[in-house]
Parts: structure tokens; C-alpha cells; sequence
């Protein structure tokens, strides 16, 4: 692998702690709503200007919004500033990652980045802030890394002294209460056939209740509970997974379960999770990729690498639109570029590597996160010979009905089969309903059962 080359912590923050499990001074998190964000990013433009300062990000819907349409793009009108290329690659390299310049060797004639102007749209309710703010002095990690404590609703370390804390502030980031989707996604071939799986999800995110408090958040130490139903093609109709993820995951492990229409029972499922084939994805990503990442972090040393600007995917409203069917996304190799709007944003550079003795089809995984939304933006996969393996790309808008940051599509390359699986498609189907209301009851075997059964 490159060494990675990354911003100077001078420049950004101070990263050197006396220890890696420092906690967080009151004169430190002093900062935050100040030259900080309130999660936690700088709040100011960077040297020269080509990423502003943040200012709020988006706190209203555009005129004309209602909930339930797909959400128009506030920045239709922009530009693209310029294009990178295989060509021209070279001049722009000090903000790839190594994953993007694989692409763009992989599929020299076809792979392109439009960069549009940053707009730094990432915002949450208030709430969420305030929540952020008290979290910065109390939170910490438990069970050697593979839990947290001293923290609810926001985000629980926003001034993060080491890798784990930065993977945990992705994992517990804000994406509304109750939320129900229906999303699909689709496996092309490397000629660009694919069948459409058309899923229906539901998640109580626990830890995100505007009334959560520590001591109720100890006591079930649940963090979300997660249920995916599959409705098409046929021959998968109404198998279901159901999830039920905690927050302290050596205390008690992730519980899961599966239905299976042909057997009409639902069976435990301990292997949902790691390196396990993620749910119909053909192969093509682990249990562990969706999000970007997911689930316990016990199996790797995270190294925290500094901050770096890069382009990522962003405000992809575009991408999202009703006014696109998936067979213009969809296209041999990768989605269509004309439709992903790339901008240069600053990201926290996070490493994992695999402890000795533990085992993953990844022995290494670099991931970059949006420093204003703790939304890992790109991630690259290496494999045991430390080969690049795969690479994830997160396509995110701001929800602003809500507020929240968080993806439209995730797509996972598979570099080896140059095939790749695109998660989350929703140009076709209905809008996430971010005021569903969902009980603890929805999210129980008896009614992952009778969700499957058709």
C-alpha cells in the first residue's frame, strides 16, 4: 500500500494526547459550536478557500418541498468545475484516494469525477447538538474499544483522540428516530445485466431518542434494531432479516435473526455479522460493509492518521432524483458518472488492521469520513497479500426535513471480478419515511415471521 499523505494535525488540530484513552477537557470542548462545528469539524474555510466555512449547513427544506417527494436539489444550478480523467488524474492526486485511482485505471474510458463547488450542507436538529456537546466531556470507551458508554443521542466523541473513537462516532452518528425505507439494489454482471432486488426496511434507532437518557440507554444497551424484508423477484419474496445491534458488543453480542421462506421459520442467526456475505449481495460486500461500516470493531487496531482533503461524493441530489430510472444509473464496471456530483471536502483518514489472530477477508481497511457528519465517505478494502480488494463509495444528501446527513447509494467494488453492487437505489420507489412510528414490538422474531410470510 502508498503511505498515506495527510494534512499536517497542525494545521487542523492537535492529535498528540498523552494518552490514547484521554478523555476530553472542559476548556476542549469549549470549542465546539466556536472554531469547531458542533460535531466537531473546523468550522473554517480551509487556505484557500476551495472549502468554506461552514455556516449551519442546511436547516430548511428548498421552496416547494413536502415530505414524501423526492427531495429536490437546492444547487440544480450549478456548474461543474472541472472533470478528472485516467488523463488527467496526475494533477489532482495530492486529493485521490488510492481506491479512486484504481478506478480510474480499471475503466480508463469510461470512469470520470465532475467536481462541482463544496457546499458544506451537513447539519442535524438541535437536539443532536446539545446532546454532542454534553457527550465530549463524559464519553468513553468500554471493553477494550468494542463498546461505549457516558453517551447518548449525538454524536459521542467529537473531538476524537484515536481511530476507535472516530469509528464510533460513524456508527452512532444521527439518522433520525424511526425510519422506513424501501430501497433496492442491483448486482450487475461486468457486461451490465443485473436483476433488481427491491428490499423494505425499518429501524428504531434507540440511542438517537430525543428522550434517551444514559441510564435507559445502559439498561438496554441496545442501539438500533434493524428489520429488512426482500419483496422481489419472486424467488426471494419474503425472506427477512431482523437485527437487533447493542451498544456495549462484549457485554452482549449483536443478537440476529433470519426467516427463510422455504424452511417458514425463523432461526437465530449468530454469523450475521464481520466478514459473513452480506444479505443477497451476490458476494460482493461483507456483513460489516453496509453503512460503509458496521457493527463491532473488535477484530482490528484503528489507527487514526490525521485529517486530509479529498474529493467524496456529495449533495448527490442528482443521483437521487424520481427523474432518473436505475437502467441510466446502472451501466458494466461502475454507476454512470453524469449523475455523481464529487466535492472536496476535509475527511478524517482512519486505518484498520487485523489483530493477530483474528480473522477477515480485509486484512487492512482505510476509511474517510466527512468531518462534518461522521458519514464514512470512502473506504478502501485490502486483502491478505495487501492487494487493493475493494473500494466503497457513499453517495450522501442532507435529508432536510429532517435534518440529517446520510447516504442515497452505496456502491461496493469488487476489483478482482470488475463487478460491483449498488445498495440503496431509490429513484423508483417511495421516499423514506423519517416520522414512521415504530415500537420495540415491530422488531421481534414473531414479527420478523409474519413480515416474511406472502
Amino acid at each position: 500500500m502508498k503511505k498515506l499523505a495527510i494534512l499536517s494535525a497542525a494545521v487542523i488540530v492537535a492529535l498528540s494526547v498523552p494518552s490514547a484513552w484521554a478523555k476530553v477537557t472542559e476548556a476542549e470542548a469549549a470549542k465546539l459550536g466556536s472554531e469547531l462545528t458542533p460535531l466537531g469539524g473546523v468550522k473554517s474555510a480551509n487556505a484557500d478557500g476551495s472549502i468554506p466555512a461552514w455556516d449551519g449547513g442546511i436547516t430548511t427544506p428548498p421552496a416547494g418541498y413536502k415530505k414524501g417527494m423526492h427531495h429536490p436539489d437546492p444547487f440544480a444550478s450549478d456548474k461543474i468545475e472541472f472533470t478528472i480523467t485516467n488523463a488527467n488524474k496526475d494533477k489532482y492526486k495530492a486529493h485521490l484516494t488510492d481506491g479512486q485511482n484504481k478506478l480510474f485505471g480499471l475503466y480508463p474510458d469510461t470512469y470520470k469525477m465532475n467536481v462541482y463547488q463544496t457546499r458544506r450542507t451537513a447539519s442535524v436538529p438541535q437536539f443532536v447538538y446539545d446532546a454532542t456537546k454534553a457527550n465530549a466531556t463524559r464519553a468513553e470507551l468500554v471493553s477494550q474499544g468494542n463498546g461505549v458508554k457516558g453517551a447518548s443521542i449525538g454524536v459521542p466523541f467529537p473531538i476524537p483522540k484515536n481511530g476507535l473513537e472516530v469509528i464510533w462516532n460513524h456508527v452512532l452518528r444521527f439518522r433520525g428516530v424511526d425510519v422506513k425505507t424501501s430501497r433496492s439494489q442491483a448486482a450487475p454482471t461486468a457486461g451490465g445485466s443485473y436483476t433488481l432486488v427491491e428490499t423494505t426496511e425499518e429501524i428504531r434507532f434507540q440511542y438517537s431518542r430525543p428522550e434517551m437518557t444514559l441510564d435507559k440507554l445502559a439498561a438496554s444497551n441496545t442501539l438500533f434494531y434493524f428489520k429488512q424484508v426482500v419483496t422481489q423477484p419472486a424467488r426471494l419474496a419474503g425472506t427477512a432479516l431482523l437485527v437487533k445491534e447493542t451498544m456495549d458488543q462484549e457485554a452482549l453480542p449483536r443478537q440476529a435473526w433470519t426467516y427463510n421462506t422455504g424452511q417458514r421459520r425463523v432461526r437465530k442467526a449468530p454469523n450475521v455479522a464481520f466478514d459473513t456475505p452480506g444479505s443477497v449481495s451476490d458476494g460482493l460486500r461483507t456483513t460489516d460493509d453496509f453503512d460503509m461500516f458496521n457493527g463491532s470493531p473488535v477484530r482490528y487496531n484503528w489507527e487514526l492518521m490525521g485529517k486530509k482533503e479529498i474529493y467524496i461524493p456529495y449533495n448527490d441530489y442528482k443521483l437521487h432524483s424520481d427523474q432518473l430510472e436505475y437502467d441510466q444509473i446502472i451501466q458494466p464496471g461502475h454507476i454512470n458518472p453524469e449523475f455523481v456530483r464529487w466535492e472536496k471536502h476535509r475527511v478524517w483518514v482512519v486505518k484498520a488492521q487485523l489483530k493477530e489472530g483474528m480473522r477477515h477477508i480485509y486484512k487492512t481497511r482505510v476509511f474517510y469520513i466527512d468531518e462534518d457528519s461522521w458519514q464514512v465517505s470512502l473506504a478502501d478494502m485490502y486483502d491478505n497479500r495487501d492487494e487493493l480488494y475493494r473500494v466503497a463509495v457513499a453517495h450522501a444528501i442532507n435529508y432536510y426535513e429532517v435534518p440529517t446527513h446520510w447516504t442515497t447509494l452505496e456502491v461496493f467494488h469488487d476489483l478482482q471480478s470488475r463487478r460491483y453492487i449498488a445498495m440503496g437505489l431509490d429513484n423508483e420507489g417511495r421516499m423514506y419515511d423519517f416520522d414512521a412510528k415504530l415500537s420495540e414490538a415491530n422488531f421481534t422474531p414473531a414479527a420478523l415471521r409474519r413480515a416474511g410470510i406472502r
